[in-house]
């Protein structure tokens, strides 16, 4: 499951002074920004195809060469080989040939490279996703590339799962499985396939979320007589109980520098996002402002905003500053989880009577469904 090495053949000039750069801030709540625009030739097929997927979702626009801000060119005649010009001065920002693995993956690797060229930020056309799929009564765990392509099995369950999410740098997940009769938290190393329980209370365990540092977990457990957040370390130990409302908290996430943790609670009858400190203490609440009943928050790895559903009448994915504010209503949609550039969101939009996987730049609002497998996808985490 590891990728394979890419075997690079490198001329590389990144041009000192200012480019058009939406990588220091990217997340815009009160408006949107407009696609960087950019020209495509010589590419065919998959390799064509995937690149300009890959740029879309990352805030490129395409238009003709004399509309373009930078020139993207090259050839896909057995392996990629791609050029980034700046149609302004002329000048060439990266020249490179891939071999060494699949023409996809070559043509990810070539788009992550334009986009740190430009940008100066990494970018995410490499990274995997996990997320449920639904085929009836049952439910099983998935992984793909980000872009829903090489999916592979994590489950073979044959009863409900819920909640994977990653654990950072790690190829290896946590999750709710049913396979024991009870909502029970498995901590599962895929390079492996080992696995292992690291929450099975009486009652419910489930919304594993992963410190940004690997090093703790937050959940969700009943075990205390109402489903509470409860913090503990990666293997399950030293359990510890943060909240104590009495109200039906759900969906735990982590601020990046591992102090606090935000999740949805109900206020006074009315659904809000709060946050806690790790080390137990007052929950805080933070505003959203301009929607009502928010829920399944993922805080931005940079920190800025945090991402979630907010459900009236229908469901909305929507971003508000980390601190609470204002909040950017985005796409109708539910499940938000943020890419690591702090810029793209997957989730999962309603489609009939099923559930597809969606990729989102916030900034421009443009979207893209990933490619899907059969039965309802849902619960997205992207890998950080």
């Amino acid at each position: 499951m590891k990728q394979k090495p890419f075997i690079l053949f490198t001329a590389i000039q990144l041009l000192a002074g200012s480019h058009l750069c939406f990588g220091g801030d990217p997340i815009v709540v009160s408006g949107e920004i407009k696609a960087v625009p950019v020209s495509i030739s010589g590419f065919s097929g998959e390799v064509a195809q995937a690149i300009q997927f890959d740029l879309y979702v990352q805030g490129f626009g395409f238009t003709d060469p004399a509309s373009a801000q930078y020139l993207i060119s090259g050839s896909n005649n057995g392996n990629v080989q791609g050029r980034l010009t700046d149609s302004h001065n002329k000048a060439t920002l990266l020249s490179k040939a891939y071999s060494g693995a699949s023409a996809r993956r070559q043509a990810h690797a070539f788009a992550d490279d334009i986009v740190q060229a430009i940008t100066s930020t990494k970018g995410i056309a490499q990274t995997k996703i996990a997320f449920k799929v639904d085929t009836g009564s049952t439910s099983e765990v998935y992984i793909s590339d980000f872009d829903g392509h090489n999916a592979q099995g994590v489950t073979k369950d044959g009863s409900i799962v819920a909640a994977p999410c990653w654990a950072p740098g790690r190829l290896a997940l946590y999750y709710t499985s049913y396979k024991l009769s009870n909502p029970d938290i498995f901590y599962h190393d895929l390079s492996t396939g080992q696995r292992r329980a690291i929450a099975s209370y009486s009652g419910l365990n489930t919304s594993a979320a992963v410190s940004h540092d690997g090093r703790h977990v937050a959940m969700i457990l009943s075990k205390g007589g109402s489903p509470d957040v409860y913090v503990c370390n990666s293997d399950g130990s030293n359990l510890k109980r943060l909240t104590a409302t009495r109200e039906d908290e759900s969906s735990p996430c982590w601020s990046p520098d591992g102090q606090w943790i935000c999740f949805a609670t109900k206020i006074k009858e009315r659904r809000s996002l709060c946050k806690v400190s790790i080390s137990g203490g007052e929950i805080q609440r933070i505003p959203t402002v301009g929607v009502l009943n928010p829920t399944e928050p993922d805080w931005s790895p940079d920190g800025k905003s945090i991402v979630f559903t907010a459900m009236m009448g229908s469901f909305e994915i929507c971003v508000v500053p980390s601190q609470g504010g204002t909040v950017r209503e985005l796409v109708p949609g539910e499940d938000p989880s943020w890419a690591p550039n702090s810029r793209t969101v997957v989730f999962a939009r309603r489609q009939g009577g099923t559930r597809v996987l969606s990729l989102l730049d916030v900034p421009t609002k443009q979207s893209k469904d990933v490619s899907r497998i059969s039965g309802s996808n849902s619960q997205p985490s992207w890998a950080k």
